[in-house]
C-alpha cells in the first residue's frame, strides 16, 4: 500500500499534521513513540499554548492521546532509520518494516547532543532547552545557562530579567555582556548534580562548583540529512520556506526540526501548514 503522507515524529508538530490530514480524508501511516513526545511529557508547566493554560508536559501529552483516540488515529511504533525516493514516492525503513507513501512531513524535533552527565535525567526537573517556555519557573531564582552561540543571546537576556542571578557559561568567543545580575564564567560545566530529585548544582571543570535552581542548556540541533539524502538543512535544521516545503519534492517539514523557537503552539501550526502543504501537492501530482 502506498500512503499519501508519512508523518515522523508524535510532538505537537505531528500531532497538527494527522489531525489536518484525517480532516482531509487521507490515507497517512503515523511514526513515533505511541507515548508522544517524551520532551513534551517532562516539561513542568505550560503557559503559552492556547487552551490549554498552565497544564504540566504529561497532561498535554494525555490531551494529544484522546483526541487521537476519538478520531480513530494510530501511530505506528517504530523509529524510522531510513528514507529513500523510490519512483514518485518514498520508501521508509523503520525497523524490520517497509512503508511507502507519495509525501513525507518531519515533525522529528531536535536531538540535544553532547548531553552532559547528568542532564538526561533532569530535563523537566530543573533542565530546559527553552528560555522563553520555562524561564518563568525560575523568577528571583539562581540559574544557569550553557549557550553554544551568540545568536542565542536574546534568550540569556531574557532570562536576566527574570532571575535573581544567572551563571552565563558562554561556549564561543565574543561574547556580549549583560546586566550585573548575570555572573560570565570562563569555567564549563561538567556534570548535573542532583538533590531530591531535582537539579541541585553544576560541577565545573576547574573542580568548583555552582549551586543553580536551574540551567539552560541553548545548544545548536543535529542535522537530519543523513536520514534523507539530499536534504537541504541550515545550521543543523531542516530548511523549509513558508508553506513548510523542503527542497526535495513532496518533503515537508515542521516543529523543533526546522529551527527555533523550540515552542509547542508554534510547532503545531507548523504541523498543520505541512499537512495543507503535503495535501496541495497530492492534488497537483
Amino acid at each position: 500500500m502506498i500512503y499519501d503522507s508519512a508523518i515522523i515524529g508524535t510532538g505537537p508538530a505531528g500531532v497538527s499534521a494527522a489531525l489536518t490530514l484525517k480532516a482531509n480524508d487521507k490515507k497517512f501511516i503515523w511514526i513515533g513513540s505511541k507515548a508522544f513526545s517524551d520532551k513534551v511529557g517532562r516539561a513542568e508547566r505550560i503557559a503559552n499554548y492556547p487552551g490549554l493554560p498552565m497544564v504540566t508536559g504529561a497532561e498535554m501529552n494525555d490531551t494529544f492521546r484522546r483526541q487521537c483516540e476519538e478520531l480513530n488515529i494510530s501511530i505506528e511504533d517504530r523509529m524510522v532509520t531510513a528514507i529513500m525516493k523510490f519512483g514518485d514516492h518514498y520508501a521508509l525503513t523503520a525497523g524490520s518494516d517497509f512503508y511507502e507513501a507519495r509525501t513525507v512531513i518531519f515533525a522529528t524535533g531536535v536531538a540535544n547532543v553532547g548531553l552532559l552527565p547528568g542532564e538526561a535525567e533532569l530535563v523537566g526537573k530543573g533542565v530546559s532547552y527553552c528560555a522563553t517556555c520555562d524561564g518563568f519557573l525560575y523568577r528571583n531564582k539562581t540559574v544557569a545557562v550553557i549557550c553554544t552561540a551568540k545568536r542565542f543571546e536574546h534568550e540569556v537576556a531574557f532570562l536576566a530579567g527574570l532571575a535573581a542571578k544567572v551563571y552565563y557559561f558562554p561556549l564561543y568567543k565574543d561574547h556580549s555582556a549583560f546586566g550585573e545580575n548575570v555572573e560570565i564564567l570562563a569555567d564549563r560545566p561538567v556534570k548535573m548534580n542532583a538533590e531530591n530529585g531535582r537539579l541541585a548544582s553544576l560541577t565545573l571543570k576547574s573542580g568548583g562548583t555552582a549551586a543553580v535552581d536551574g540551567v539552560f542548556c541553548l545548544r545548536e540541533s543535529v542535522s537530519l540529512a543523513t536520514l534523507l539524502p539530499g536534504l537541504a538543512t541550515e545550521q543543523g535544521h531542516i530548511a523549509v520556506d513558508r508553506s513548510a516545503a523542503t527542497n526535495l519534492p513532496g518533503v515537508f517539514a515542521a516543529g523543533d526540526c526546522t529551527g527555533r523557537p523550540y515552542q509547542y503552539v508554534k510547532a503545531a501550526g507548523e504541523g498543520n501548514v505541512a499537512a495543507h502543504s503535503a495535501i496541495e501537492y497530492l492534488a497537483k501530482t
